[in-house]
C-alpha cells in the first residue's frame, strides 16, 4: 500500500512538471509572437510591397519621379512607422511625415535618362528603403 501511494505521488509530480513546462513554452511562444509582430499581416505586407515593386530595375526618369510621388502619398497615408525612404545616390530625399513632410529637390533626375532602382527590406519583409542610383548632380 505504501508503494502504491508513493507511485501516485511521483506520477502526480511528473504530470505537474509537464503542465508547468507546457505553460512556460506557451508563454514564451506568445511573447515571441508579440516581439516579432509588426502589426501587418503577410497579405498587408505583400500589398504594401506591390505598390513599389513595379518600379524596381532600370527605369526612365519620368517613372522615377512618379515613384517618388507615390512614396510621398504612401507615407502621408500610412503614418510614421510604415514610412518608405527614397535615397538618391545614398542621400535621403524624404524627411518628415504627413503635412510636415518635405522633399529634397529631384531636379537632378532627368526625364529621358535611365536610372537603377533597388528595394531594401525591413526584418518583417516590408520595403523600407528605395535606392536610386545613376543620378549625376551638376553644381553651378
Amino acid at each position: 500500500m505504501e508503494n502504491a501511494s508513493k507511485a501516485l505521488i511521483i506520477a502526480g509530480a511528473i504530470l505537474l512538471s509537464i503542465l508547468l513546462i507546457s505553460l512556460g513554452i506557451m508563454i514564451f511562444s506568445q511573447a515571441q509572437d508579440t516581439v516579432t509582430n509588426s502589426g501587418m499581416s503577410e497579405a498587408d505586407i505583400t500589398a504594401f510591397n506591390n505598390k513599389f515593386l513595379k518600379y524596381e530595375g532600370n527605369i526612365k526618369g519620368t517613372v522615377v519621379k512618379s515613384m517618388i510621388q507615390e512614396v510621398l502619398a504612401s507615407n502621408s497615408d500610412s503614418g510614421s512607422k510604415d514610412n518608405v525612404k527614397v535615397k538618391i545616390n545614398g542621400l535621403d530625399t524624404t524627411t518628415g511625415t504627413g503635412s510636415s513632410q518635405k522633399t529634397i529637390s529631384t531636379n537632378a533626375i532627368k526625364n529621358n535618362n535611365t536610372y537603377t532602382v533597388e528595394m531594401e527590406y525591413a526584418t518583417d519583409g516590408r520595403i523600407n528603403n528605395i535606392k536610386i542610383s545613376g543620378v549625376t548632380f551638376t553644381y553651378n
